[in-house]
């Protein structure tokens, strides 16, 4: 269930970026995406260089709660958890593979240090210790994850597809994922539903 290397981006050839990195930021699907698999998502970028871009959707539950992961992962659970956690699903690449986004970053097996607050982990020792009440203080559990080759994210953005705007962990980690996407368009002072085409990045 769990991918025991992240994917890389770093290895791949492409065309150089135009002065963007997104890495740290929000991604909000404008309307233009609303016929997509995005439309009306929040995605956090874990990863943005020249040679793509990696992420995580934050505000989409699947039908299963943490402890039906556990189950399939055959790990036994503390009762003390909060079973009624929803496993997201973080985007359409390796869908059948987890990803754990957490505050501190710690140490594991096969973790992204994004910054120095956050990390990505693919490994299964991060699971275990989640089931064990002895995991990262804040965690966001996804299933798959959003990818975009080289000069991918950049032509979307050019194309009016995505409003970028710097992540807030307050957004990510203590509000329900139902709430995110209005609080993150609460970040630039925009309200969702007024919302047009011919609004950039901030």
């Amino acid at each position: 269930m769990l991918c025991g290397m992240l994917p890389s981006i770093r290895k791949k050839t492409g065309v150089a970026m135009e002065n963007i990195n997104l890495t740290d930021h929000f991604l909000i699907a404008m309307p233009a995406m609303e016929d997509s698999f995005f439309s009306k998502t929040v995605t956090y970028i874990c990863e943005h260089n020249a040679q793509g871009a990696l992420g995580l959707v934050i505000n989409r539950p699947m039908n299963l709660p943490l402890h039906g992961l556990f189950k399939q992962l055959g790990i036994k659970a503390k009762d003390r958890l909060n079973h009624d956690v929803m496993v997201l699903f973080g985007g359409p690449v390796q869908a059948d593979c987890g990803f754990v986004l957490h505050q501190p970053v710690g140490h594991w097996q096969s973790t992204l240090t994004i910054n120095q607050k956050l990390g990505l982990t693919t490994s299964l020792d991060i699971i275990n210790a989640i089931a064990n009440a002895e995991g990262p203080e804040h965690t966001l559990i996804a299933l798959g994850y959003a990818g975009w080759a080289a000069g991918q994210i950049e032509h979307e953005m050019a194309q009016n597809a995505w409003l970028s705007v710097p992540a807030s962990l307050d957004v990510i980690f203590n509000l329900p994922a139902e709430a995110r996407l209005a609080a993150a368009m609460a970040l630039i002072g925009i309200d969702y539903t007024r919302l047009s085409n011919d609004v950039g990045h901030a």
